[in-house]
Protein backbone atom coordinates (compact mmCIF):
# COMPACT_ATOMS: atom_id res chain seq x y z
CA UNK A 1 0.00 0.00 0.00
CA UNK A 2 1.34 3.41 -0.90
CA UNK A 3 2.40 5.71 1.84
CA UNK A 4 1.32 8.75 -0.13
CA UNK A 5 -2.11 10.38 -0.05
CA UNK A 6 -4.89 8.96 2.07
CA UNK A 7 -3.20 5.73 3.04
CA UNK A 8 -2.01 4.25 6.29
CA UNK A 9 1.68 3.51 6.78
CA UNK A 10 3.42 0.16 7.11
CA UNK A 11 5.24 0.73 10.39
CA UNK A 12 4.21 -2.26 12.51
CA UNK A 13 6.94 -4.84 13.10
CA UNK A 14 6.59 -8.59 13.63
CA UNK A 15 7.04 -8.25 17.40
CA UNK A 16 4.22 -5.68 17.45
CA UNK A 17 1.86 -8.02 15.61
CA UNK A 18 2.68 -10.98 17.84
CA UNK A 19 1.96 -9.01 21.00
CA UNK A 20 -1.15 -7.32 19.56
CA UNK A 21 -2.63 -10.75 18.79
CA UNK A 22 -1.47 -12.24 22.08
CA UNK A 23 -2.45 -9.26 24.22
CA UNK A 24 -5.87 -9.10 22.55
CA UNK A 25 -6.92 -12.36 24.15
CA UNK A 26 -5.26 -12.16 27.58
CA UNK A 27 -7.43 -10.03 29.79
CA UNK A 28 -10.07 -10.18 32.50
CA UNK A 29 -11.44 -13.34 30.86
CA UNK A 30 -8.33 -15.22 31.97
CA UNK A 31 -7.48 -13.35 35.17
CA UNK A 32 -10.97 -13.38 36.69
CA UNK A 33 -13.70 -15.16 34.70
CA UNK A 34 -11.78 -18.39 34.02
CA UNK A 35 -12.62 -19.46 37.59
CA UNK A 36 -16.35 -19.48 36.80
CA UNK A 37 -15.72 -21.97 33.97
CA UNK A 38 -14.06 -24.36 36.43
CA UNK A 39 -16.90 -23.89 38.95
CA UNK A 40 -19.52 -24.61 36.27
CA UNK A 41 -18.02 -27.52 34.32
CA UNK A 42 -15.30 -28.81 36.62
CA UNK A 43 -11.59 -28.80 35.70
CA UNK A 44 -12.02 -31.36 32.90
CA UNK A 45 -15.03 -29.60 31.38
CA UNK A 46 -13.29 -26.22 31.52
CA UNK A 47 -10.15 -27.57 29.82
CA UNK A 48 -12.17 -29.33 27.10
CA UNK A 49 -14.30 -26.23 26.47
CA UNK A 50 -11.34 -23.87 26.23
CA UNK A 51 -9.39 -26.34 24.07
CA UNK A 52 -12.20 -26.75 21.52
CA UNK A 53 -12.79 -23.00 21.38
CA UNK A 54 -9.02 -22.42 21.09
CA UNK A 55 -8.80 -24.82 18.14
CA UNK A 56 -11.69 -23.03 16.46
CA UNK A 57 -9.96 -19.68 16.95
CA UNK A 58 -6.79 -21.17 15.44
CA UNK A 59 -8.70 -22.19 12.32
CA UNK A 60 -10.22 -18.71 12.12
CA UNK A 61 -6.80 -17.10 12.41
CA UNK A 62 -5.33 -19.30 9.69
CA UNK A 63 -8.30 -18.41 7.46
CA UNK A 64 -7.68 -14.75 8.16
CA UNK A 65 -3.95 -15.27 7.63
CA UNK A 66 -4.47 -16.75 4.16
CA UNK A 67 -6.62 -13.82 3.08
CA UNK A 68 -4.52 -11.16 4.84
CA UNK A 69 -1.25 -12.26 3.21
CA UNK A 70 -3.00 -12.43 -0.17
CA UNK A 71 -4.69 -9.03 0.24
CA UNK A 72 -3.11 -7.08 3.17
CA UNK A 73 -5.50 -4.22 3.90
CA UNK A 74 -6.65 -2.37 7.02
CA UNK A 75 -10.11 -3.44 8.05
CA UNK A 76 -9.40 -6.83 6.48
CA UNK A 77 -12.41 -9.09 6.93
CA UNK A 78 -15.06 -6.48 6.06
CA UNK A 79 -13.16 -5.94 2.80
CA UNK A 80 -12.96 -9.71 2.29
CA UNK A 81 -16.71 -10.13 2.82
CA UNK A 82 -17.29 -7.31 0.33
CA UNK A 83 -14.97 -8.76 -2.31
CA UNK A 84 -15.51 -12.49 -1.92
CA UNK A 85 -19.14 -12.82 -0.77
CA UNK A 86 -21.48 -9.84 -1.16
CA UNK A 87 -20.84 -6.09 -0.67
CA UNK A 88 -23.95 -6.00 1.56
CA UNK A 89 -22.33 -8.51 3.93
CA UNK A 90 -19.11 -6.49 4.05
CA UNK A 91 -21.13 -3.33 4.77
CA UNK A 92 -23.12 -4.90 7.63
CA UNK A 93 -20.10 -6.70 9.13
CA UNK A 94 -17.96 -3.57 9.00
CA UNK A 95 -20.47 -1.28 10.70
CA UNK A 96 -21.36 -3.84 13.39
CA UNK A 97 -17.67 -4.41 14.13
CA UNK A 98 -16.89 -0.68 14.19
CA UNK A 99 -19.73 0.10 16.58
CA UNK A 100 -18.87 -2.84 18.84
CA UNK A 101 -15.22 -1.80 19.25
CA UNK A 102 -16.11 1.88 19.72
CA UNK A 103 -18.42 0.75 22.55
CA UNK A 104 -15.61 -1.41 23.92
CA UNK A 105 -13.41 1.67 24.30
CA UNK A 106 -16.05 3.21 26.58
CA UNK A 107 -16.60 -0.04 28.49
CA UNK A 108 -12.91 -0.56 29.20
CA UNK A 109 -12.32 3.10 30.06
CA UNK A 110 -15.17 2.85 32.58
CA UNK A 111 -13.76 -0.43 33.90
CA UNK A 112 -10.34 1.21 34.37
CA UNK A 113 -11.98 3.75 36.68
CA UNK A 114 -13.52 0.95 38.76
CA UNK A 115 -10.11 -0.76 38.97
CA UNK A 116 -8.51 2.47 40.21
CA UNK A 117 -11.13 2.69 42.99
CA UNK A 118 -9.39 -0.33 44.56
CA UNK A 119 -6.60 2.04 45.61
CA UNK A 120 -8.56 5.30 45.70
CA UNK A 121 -12.09 4.40 46.86
CA UNK A 122 -13.10 7.99 47.66
CA UNK A 123 -12.25 9.47 44.24
CA UNK A 124 -15.08 9.34 41.63
CA UNK A 125 -14.22 6.58 39.15
CA UNK A 126 -15.20 8.69 36.13
CA UNK A 127 -12.17 10.93 36.71
CA UNK A 128 -9.81 7.99 36.21
CA UNK A 129 -11.92 6.77 33.27
CA UNK A 130 -11.61 10.14 31.59
CA UNK A 131 -7.82 10.13 32.01
CA UNK A 132 -7.63 6.67 30.41
CA UNK A 133 -9.88 7.76 27.54
CA UNK A 134 -7.66 10.80 26.86
CA UNK A 135 -4.58 8.55 26.94
CA UNK A 136 -6.16 6.13 24.43
CA UNK A 137 -7.09 8.95 22.06
CA UNK A 138 -3.58 10.43 22.28
CA UNK A 139 -1.79 7.13 21.57
CA UNK A 140 -4.01 6.47 18.56
CA UNK A 141 -3.54 9.99 17.21
CA UNK A 142 0.23 9.47 17.00
CA UNK A 143 1.97 7.29 14.40
CA UNK A 144 0.80 3.67 14.27
CA UNK A 145 4.19 2.65 15.65
CA UNK A 146 3.21 4.41 18.91
CA UNK A 147 0.13 2.20 19.14
CA UNK A 148 2.27 -0.85 18.37
CA UNK A 149 4.81 0.01 21.09
CA UNK A 150 2.09 0.72 23.68
CA UNK A 151 0.42 -2.62 22.95
CA UNK A 152 3.75 -4.44 22.97
CA UNK A 153 4.66 -3.34 26.51
CA UNK A 154 1.13 -3.70 27.91
CA UNK A 155 1.03 -7.25 26.52
CA UNK A 156 4.48 -8.02 27.96
CA UNK A 157 3.17 -7.22 31.46
CA UNK A 158 0.25 -9.62 31.01
CA UNK A 159 2.42 -12.39 29.59
CA UNK A 160 4.97 -12.12 32.41
CA UNK A 161 2.15 -12.24 34.95
CA UNK A 162 0.79 -15.46 33.48
CA UNK A 163 4.27 -17.04 33.36
CA UNK A 164 4.91 -16.04 37.00
CA UNK A 165 1.49 -17.41 37.98
CA UNK A 166 2.23 -20.77 36.35
CA UNK A 167 5.61 -21.05 38.12
CA UNK A 168 4.21 -20.04 41.52
CA UNK A 169 1.20 -22.32 41.03
CA UNK A 170 3.44 -25.28 40.25
CA UNK A 171 5.50 -24.56 43.38
CA UNK A 172 2.28 -24.51 45.47
CA UNK A 173 1.10 -27.79 43.95
CA UNK A 174 4.36 -29.61 44.79
CA UNK A 175 4.82 -27.90 48.18
CA UNK A 176 7.83 -25.66 47.50
CA UNK A 177 5.69 -22.62 48.39
CA UNK A 178 2.59 -22.19 50.54
CA UNK A 179 3.20 -24.99 53.02
CA UNK A 180 2.02 -28.55 52.45
CA UNK A 181 1.85 -29.83 48.86
CA UNK A 182 -1.62 -29.47 47.31
CA UNK A 183 -1.12 -32.23 44.78
CA UNK A 184 -3.80 -33.21 42.27
CA UNK A 185 -6.59 -34.23 44.64
CA UNK A 186 -8.91 -31.39 43.59
CA UNK A 187 -8.91 -32.59 39.97
CA UNK A 188 -11.06 -35.57 41.02
CA UNK A 189 -12.83 -34.01 44.01
CA UNK A 190 -16.53 -35.03 44.27
CA UNK A 191 -17.97 -34.93 40.70
CA UNK A 192 -14.76 -33.65 39.11
CA UNK A 193 -13.14 -33.67 36.60
CA UNK A 194 -16.35 -33.36 34.54
CA UNK A 195 -19.35 -31.69 36.18
CA UNK A 196 -22.72 -31.42 34.45
CA UNK A 197 -21.75 -33.05 31.16
CA UNK A 198 -22.18 -31.52 27.69
CA UNK A 199 -24.48 -28.60 28.68
CA UNK A 200 -21.88 -27.17 31.05
CA UNK A 201 -19.12 -27.55 28.44
CA UNK A 202 -21.36 -25.53 26.09
CA UNK A 203 -21.57 -22.80 28.72
CA UNK A 204 -17.75 -22.80 28.86
CA UNK A 205 -17.76 -22.18 25.09
CA UNK A 206 -19.49 -18.87 25.78
CA UNK A 207 -16.95 -17.79 28.43
CA UNK A 208 -13.98 -18.97 26.33
CA UNK A 209 -15.33 -17.33 23.18
CA UNK A 210 -15.54 -13.92 24.86
CA UNK A 211 -12.06 -14.46 26.35
CA UNK A 212 -10.53 -15.15 22.93
CA UNK A 213 -12.18 -12.21 21.17
CA UNK A 214 -9.57 -9.75 20.02
CA UNK A 215 -7.26 -12.29 18.40
CA UNK A 216 -8.60 -11.18 14.99
CA UNK A 217 -6.91 -7.81 15.51
CA UNK A 218 -3.82 -9.24 13.80
CA UNK A 219 -5.86 -9.20 10.57
CA UNK A 220 -6.82 -5.55 11.08
CA UNK A 221 -3.10 -4.68 11.30
CA UNK A 222 -2.30 -6.28 7.91
CA UNK A 223 -2.50 -2.96 6.08
CA UNK A 224 0.09 -1.42 8.40
CA UNK A 225 2.48 -4.35 8.74
CA UNK A 226 5.95 -3.74 7.31
CA UNK A 227 6.23 -7.38 6.13
CA UNK A 228 2.72 -8.93 6.11
CA UNK A 229 3.70 -12.09 4.23
CA UNK A 230 6.12 -13.03 7.04
CA UNK A 231 4.75 -11.25 10.10
CA UNK A 232 1.12 -12.36 9.93
CA UNK A 233 1.67 -16.15 9.63
CA UNK A 234 4.32 -16.00 12.36
CA UNK A 235 2.05 -13.99 14.66
CA UNK A 236 -0.88 -16.35 14.06
CA UNK A 237 1.01 -19.57 14.79
CA UNK A 238 3.02 -18.37 17.77
CA UNK A 239 0.01 -16.65 19.29
CA UNK A 240 -2.21 -19.72 19.02
CA UNK A 241 0.18 -21.97 20.90
CA UNK A 242 0.90 -19.37 23.57
CA UNK A 243 -2.77 -18.62 24.15
CA UNK A 244 -3.76 -22.27 24.31
CA UNK A 245 -0.89 -23.13 26.65
CA UNK A 246 -1.50 -20.09 28.85
CA UNK A 247 -5.22 -20.75 29.21
CA UNK A 248 -5.05 -24.52 29.57
CA UNK A 249 -2.12 -24.49 31.99
CA UNK A 250 -3.65 -21.63 34.02
CA UNK A 251 -6.95 -23.51 34.35
CA UNK A 252 -5.04 -26.68 35.32
CA UNK A 253 -3.12 -24.82 38.06
CA UNK A 254 -6.24 -23.10 39.39
CA UNK A 255 -8.18 -26.39 39.42
CA UNK A 256 -5.39 -28.14 41.34
CA UNK A 257 -5.24 -25.50 44.06
CA UNK A 258 -8.93 -24.51 44.35
CA UNK A 259 -11.73 -27.14 44.32
CA UNK A 260 -14.43 -26.49 41.72
CA UNK A 261 -16.96 -26.07 44.58
CA UNK A 262 -15.13 -22.98 45.92
CA UNK A 263 -17.34 -19.89 45.98
CA UNK A 264 -14.23 -17.84 45.23
CA UNK A 265 -14.39 -19.11 41.64
CA UNK A 266 -17.65 -17.27 41.00
CA UNK A 267 -16.05 -13.85 40.46
CA UNK A 268 -16.49 -12.37 36.99
CA UNK A 269 -16.05 -8.63 37.52
CA UNK A 270 -13.02 -6.43 38.16
CA UNK A 271 -14.67 -5.69 41.51
CA UNK A 272 -13.91 -9.32 42.39
CA UNK A 273 -10.13 -8.85 42.20
CA UNK A 274 -9.65 -9.99 45.81
CA UNK A 275 -11.17 -13.39 44.92
CA UNK A 276 -9.57 -13.68 41.47
CA UNK A 277 -8.07 -17.17 41.09
CA UNK A 278 -4.74 -15.50 40.34
CA UNK A 279 -4.90 -13.43 43.52
CA UNK A 280 -5.83 -16.44 45.65
CA UNK A 281 -3.03 -18.60 44.27
CA UNK A 282 -0.44 -15.87 44.84
CA UNK A 283 -1.74 -15.42 48.41
CA UNK A 284 -1.58 -19.18 49.00
CA UNK A 285 2.09 -18.95 48.03
CA UNK A 286 2.61 -16.32 50.74
CA UNK A 287 2.67 -13.20 48.54
CA UNK A 288 0.83 -10.65 50.71
CA UNK A 289 0.72 -7.98 48.00
CA UNK A 290 -1.15 -10.30 45.58
CA UNK A 291 -4.42 -8.36 45.34
CA UNK A 292 -2.73 -5.03 44.69
CA UNK A 293 -0.33 -6.54 42.14
CA UNK A 294 -3.13 -8.32 40.27
CA UNK A 295 -5.20 -5.15 40.30
CA UNK A 296 -2.31 -3.39 38.55
CA UNK A 297 -2.18 -6.17 35.96
CA UNK A 298 -5.95 -5.96 35.43
CA UNK A 299 -5.52 -2.21 34.88
CA UNK A 300 -2.98 -2.84 32.10
CA UNK A 301 -5.35 -5.43 30.60
CA UNK A 302 -8.32 -3.07 30.34
CA UNK A 303 -6.18 -0.18 29.06
CA UNK A 304 -4.75 -2.54 26.44
CA UNK A 305 -8.26 -3.63 25.43
CA UNK A 306 -9.41 0.01 25.14
CA UNK A 307 -6.32 0.88 23.11
CA UNK A 308 -6.94 -2.04 20.73
CA UNK A 309 -10.62 -1.13 20.50
CA UNK A 310 -9.87 2.42 19.38
CA UNK A 311 -7.36 1.16 16.81
CA UNK A 312 -9.71 -1.52 15.43
CA UNK A 313 -12.72 0.78 15.13
CA UNK A 314 -10.67 3.55 13.48
CA UNK A 315 -9.15 1.19 10.89
CA UNK A 316 -12.48 -0.49 10.17
CA UNK A 317 -14.29 2.73 9.32
CA UNK A 318 -11.22 3.84 7.29
CA UNK A 319 -11.39 0.60 5.30
CA UNK A 320 -15.12 0.95 4.68
CA UNK A 321 -14.61 4.49 3.41
CA UNK A 322 -12.16 3.15 0.82
CA UNK A 323 -14.71 0.48 -0.17
CA UNK A 324 -17.40 3.16 -0.65
CA UNK A 325 -19.39 1.87 2.35
CA UNK A 326 -18.78 4.86 4.63
CA UNK A 327 -18.41 8.57 4.00
CA UNK A 328 -15.21 9.38 2.10
CA UNK A 329 -13.97 11.72 4.81
CA UNK A 330 -13.33 8.71 7.05
CA UNK A 331 -10.77 7.48 4.52
CA UNK A 332 -8.64 10.63 4.87
CA UNK A 333 -5.33 10.28 6.73
CA UNK A 334 -3.06 12.95 8.21
CA UNK A 335 0.67 13.28 7.54
CA UNK A 336 1.39 10.49 10.04
CA UNK A 337 -0.88 8.06 8.18
CA UNK A 338 -3.61 8.14 10.87
CA UNK A 339 -7.28 8.08 9.69
CA UNK A 340 -7.91 11.18 11.76
CA UNK A 341 -11.63 11.60 10.98
CA UNK A 342 -12.22 7.91 11.60
CA UNK A 343 -10.51 8.38 14.95
CA UNK A 344 -12.82 11.32 15.70
CA UNK A 345 -15.92 9.26 14.83
CA UNK A 346 -14.82 6.38 17.07
CA UNK A 347 -13.98 8.83 19.84
CA UNK A 348 -17.43 10.42 19.55
CA UNK A 349 -19.23 7.08 19.99
CA UNK A 350 -16.91 6.09 22.84
CA UNK A 351 -17.42 9.45 24.56
CA UNK A 352 -21.22 9.42 24.23
CA UNK A 353 -21.35 5.86 25.55
CA UNK A 354 -19.00 6.87 28.35
CA UNK A 355 -21.38 9.72 29.28
CA UNK A 356 -24.39 7.37 29.34
CA UNK A 357 -22.44 5.31 31.87
CA UNK A 358 -22.42 8.35 34.15
CA UNK A 359 -25.85 9.86 33.48
CA UNK A 360 -27.88 6.94 32.15
CA UNK A 361 -26.58 3.59 33.42
CA UNK A 362 -29.56 1.67 32.03
CA UNK A 363 -28.87 2.92 28.47
CA UNK A 364 -25.20 2.12 28.90
CA UNK A 365 -25.90 -1.44 30.05
CA UNK A 366 -28.35 -1.95 27.18
CA UNK A 367 -25.75 -0.89 24.60
CA UNK A 368 -23.10 -3.16 26.09
CA UNK A 369 -25.33 -6.21 26.45
CA UNK A 370 -26.80 -5.86 22.98
CA UNK A 371 -23.39 -5.62 21.31
CA UNK A 372 -22.07 -8.80 22.94
CA UNK A 373 -22.62 -11.08 19.94
CA UNK A 374 -20.88 -8.81 17.41
CA UNK A 375 -17.55 -10.61 17.77
CA UNK A 376 -19.04 -14.04 17.07
CA UNK A 377 -20.98 -12.73 14.07
CA UNK A 378 -17.75 -11.22 12.78
CA UNK A 379 -15.96 -14.56 13.17
CA UNK A 380 -18.71 -16.27 11.17
CA UNK A 381 -18.31 -13.66 8.44
CA UNK A 382 -14.54 -14.28 8.34
CA UNK A 383 -15.07 -18.04 7.92
CA UNK A 384 -17.67 -17.59 5.16
CA UNK A 385 -15.37 -15.12 3.35
CA UNK A 386 -12.51 -17.64 3.44
CA UNK A 387 -14.70 -20.43 2.05
CA UNK A 388 -15.73 -18.16 -0.82
CA UNK A 389 -12.20 -16.84 -1.39
CA UNK A 390 -10.65 -20.29 -1.79
CA UNK A 391 -13.45 -21.46 -4.11
CA UNK A 392 -13.17 -18.32 -6.25
CA UNK A 393 -9.39 -18.57 -6.36
CA UNK A 394 -9.58 -22.12 -7.72
CA UNK A 395 -12.55 -21.35 -10.02
CA UNK A 396 -10.49 -18.65 -11.71
CA UNK A 397 -7.70 -21.10 -12.46
CA UNK A 398 -5.10 -20.22 -9.84
CA UNK A 399 -2.96 -22.79 -8.03
CA UNK A 400 -3.36 -22.97 -4.23
CA UNK A 401 0.37 -23.76 -3.99
CA UNK A 402 1.12 -20.20 -5.16
CA UNK A 403 -0.54 -18.59 -2.13
CA UNK A 404 1.86 -16.85 0.25
CA UNK A 405 0.26 -18.70 3.15
CA UNK A 406 -2.25 -21.56 3.14
CA UNK A 407 -4.74 -22.20 5.93
CA UNK A 408 -4.61 -25.57 7.65
CA UNK A 409 -7.34 -28.22 7.20
CA UNK A 410 -9.41 -26.37 4.60
CA UNK A 411 -12.44 -26.56 4.33
CA UNK A 412 -12.90 -28.29 7.71
CA UNK A 413 -11.48 -25.32 9.65
CA UNK A 414 -13.83 -22.56 8.46
CA UNK A 415 -16.83 -24.93 8.44
CA UNK A 416 -16.16 -25.85 12.09
CA UNK A 417 -15.85 -22.14 12.92
CA UNK A 418 -19.24 -21.37 11.33
CA UNK A 419 -20.95 -24.20 13.23
CA UNK A 420 -19.39 -23.42 16.63
CA UNK A 421 -20.02 -19.67 16.30
CA UNK A 422 -23.66 -20.41 15.46
CA UNK A 423 -23.88 -22.65 18.55
CA UNK A 424 -22.42 -19.88 20.72
CA UNK A 425 -24.77 -17.25 19.27
CA UNK A 426 -27.89 -19.41 19.79
CA UNK A 427 -26.65 -20.57 23.18
CA UNK A 428 -26.39 -17.04 24.61
CA UNK A 429 -29.86 -17.24 26.16
CA UNK A 430 -31.70 -20.44 25.16
CA UNK A 431 -34.12 -20.11 28.09
CA UNK A 432 -35.44 -16.82 26.74
CA UNK A 433 -35.85 -18.33 23.27
CA UNK A 434 -37.72 -21.40 24.55
CA UNK A 435 -40.07 -19.39 26.77
CA UNK A 436 -40.61 -16.44 24.44
CA UNK A 437 -39.19 -13.85 26.86
CA UNK A 438 -39.03 -11.07 24.28
CA UNK A 439 -37.36 -8.43 26.43
CA UNK A 440 -34.49 -10.78 27.20
CA UNK A 441 -34.35 -11.99 23.58
CA UNK A 442 -34.06 -8.43 22.26
CA UNK A 443 -31.44 -7.52 24.84
CA UNK A 444 -29.35 -10.63 24.15
CA UNK A 445 -29.71 -11.01 20.39
CA UNK A 446 -30.03 -7.40 19.18
CA UNK A 447 -26.81 -7.67 17.14
CA UNK A 448 -28.39 -10.35 14.93
CA UNK A 449 -31.41 -8.35 13.63
CA UNK A 450 -29.23 -5.23 13.44
CA UNK A 451 -26.83 -7.12 11.17
CA UNK A 452 -29.75 -8.33 9.03
CA UNK A 453 -31.25 -4.82 8.78
CA UNK A 454 -27.91 -3.35 7.64
CA UNK A 455 -27.43 -6.19 5.14
CA UNK A 456 -30.97 -5.84 3.76
CA UNK A 457 -30.70 -2.02 3.51
CA UNK A 458 -27.50 -2.17 1.47
CA UNK A 459 -28.70 -5.02 -0.69
CA UNK A 460 -32.00 -3.33 -1.60
CA UNK A 461 -30.49 0.11 -2.11
CA UNK A 462 -27.57 -0.98 -4.27
CA UNK A 463 -29.09 -4.17 -5.71
CA UNK A 464 -26.14 -6.33 -4.67
CA UNK A 465 -26.12 -10.12 -4.70
CA UNK A 466 -23.90 -13.11 -4.01
CA UNK A 467 -20.94 -12.58 -6.32
CA UNK A 468 -20.43 -15.44 -8.84
CA UNK A 469 -17.13 -17.23 -8.19
CA UNK A 470 -15.78 -16.35 -11.65
CA UNK A 471 -16.47 -12.65 -11.01
CA UNK A 472 -14.97 -12.38 -7.51
CA UNK A 473 -12.42 -9.55 -7.54
CA UNK A 474 -8.96 -11.02 -6.86
CA UNK A 475 -7.17 -8.02 -8.39
CA UNK A 476 -4.22 -6.79 -6.37
CA UNK A 477 -3.75 -10.10 -4.57
CA UNK A 478 -0.15 -11.04 -3.73
CA UNK A 479 1.28 -14.48 -4.49
CA UNK A 480 4.65 -16.07 -3.67
CA UNK A 481 7.62 -14.06 -4.85
CA UNK A 482 5.46 -10.91 -4.64
CA UNK A 483 3.80 -11.81 -7.91
CA UNK A 484 0.54 -9.85 -8.19
CA UNK A 485 -2.78 -10.92 -9.64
Amino acid sequence: MSEQGNHVRRLLKTRHLEMIALGGSIGTGLFIASGSAIHTAGPGGAIVGYTIMGIMVYFLMTSLGEMATFLPVSGSFATYCTRFVDPALGFSMGWIYWFNWALTVAVDSTTAGIVMNFWFPHVPSWIFSLVVLIYIITVNALAVSAFGEAEYWLAIIKVLTVVLFLIVGLFVIVGIMGGQAVGFHNLTYKEAPFVGGAPTILSVFLVAGFSFQGTELVGITAGESATPSKSIPKAIHSTFWRILLFYILAIFVIACILPYTSKNLLGSSVKDITISPFTLVFRRAGLAFAASAMNAVILTAVISAANSGMYASTRMIYSMAHEGQAWKIFGVTDKRGIPIYGLMASTLVASLTFLTGIFGPSIYEFLIDSSGLAGFLTWMGMAVAHLRFRRAYKAQGYDVQDLRYRASFFPFGPLLAVVLCAVVVIGQNPTALLHGQWQQIILTYLSVPLLLVLWLYYRLRYHTHLIPLKKVNLHGGKLKGDKEI
